[in-house]
């Protein structure tokens, strides 16, 4: 008798427990849909000293805001933060509460570098590839054009910064670097100057070639003036070149294949 009353007892605690935690939840409940929690205004802002050039409230409500739900409690901000990253020019975003009814949404944005193959996309100073309006990214600055294999963006941005390094001591620079499916690399210079350095051997196969073109560069130019058209570096021993004044000449110290 005294086990029964015992068991009823604990029963009665747990169905007063179960009631008690229903009843908690609820008001819980209602308390966070009040209206006072209704999301009022999302404040945005920039990392850091960068500032926002690209994307305007105007930018932000057209594309942005439609695709939050939620109140201030409710609201995913894995999803507010992945609205605001689909912004064009919007490359990072983060969110934070702010009681009782505001998110804060910090946001970088892209510094664009140039763009990236034919498909009218752009590519950023840290590697990011992206869509944005062109007219925009070009009043930003003179763009390089850089291409490769898909996964190959960051590899080609850091041959670009290397090349650029590098012809820099013959008062050159590069406006477009190209990486071929055959892992193949040509860079057209700001002269006109298209320079095929092919497939890279080693580490230094690249620094080797550009090397090679600098060293004769100042007599071919004394040669030939503004004229060439093409280089080719891929001989070991040599180069081939082409210029408006003849059809190809070719300069090798020794004959060895292409690679």
């Amino acid at each position: 008798m005294w086990h029964d009353a015992r068991l009823l007892n604990n029963l009665a605690n747990a169905l007063f427990g179960a009631v008690l935690l229903v009843l908690i939840a609820s008001g819980v409940w209602w308390v966070i849909q009040r209206p006072v929690f209704t999301l009022q205004s999302i404040r945005v802002e920039a990392t850091g000293e960068q500032g926002l050039h690209h994307v305007s409230a105007l930018t932000v409500r057209n594309a942005a805001l439609p695709k939050i739900r939620g109140n201030f409690f409710t609201a995913n901000l894995d999803a507010v933060r992945a609205a605001f990253e689909s912004v064009p020019w919007v490359r990072k975003a983060s969110v934070q509460r702010e009681w009782p009814n505001k998110l804060r949404v910090t946001l970088e944005e892209h510094v664009v570098m140039g763009t990236w193959g034919d498909q009218g996309k752009l590519i950023s100073v840290k590697g990011d590839v992206f869509t944005a309006n062109l007219a925009e990214a070009e009043d930003d600055a003179d763009l390089v054009a850089l291409s490769g294999p898909d996964g190959s963006e960051r590899e080609v941005l850091a041959q670009y910064t290397e090349l650029k390094s590098r012809f820099q001591q013959i008062h050159l620079a590069p406006v477009a670097v190209s990486y071929s499916n055959r892992y193949a690399w040509s860079v057209k210079l700001d002269n006109g100057m298209q320079v095929e350095l092919g497939r890279v051997q080693d580490a230094d196969t690249i620094r080797q070639r550009v090397d090679r073109l600098m060293a004769v560069y100042p007599q071919l130019v004394n040669s030939l003036q503004d004229s060439i058209e093409s280089v080719d570096m891929r001989y070991p021993n040599g180069l081939a070149l082409r210029s408006s004044h003849s059809a190809m000449t070719k300069k090798q110290t020794k004959a060895s294949g292409k690679t």
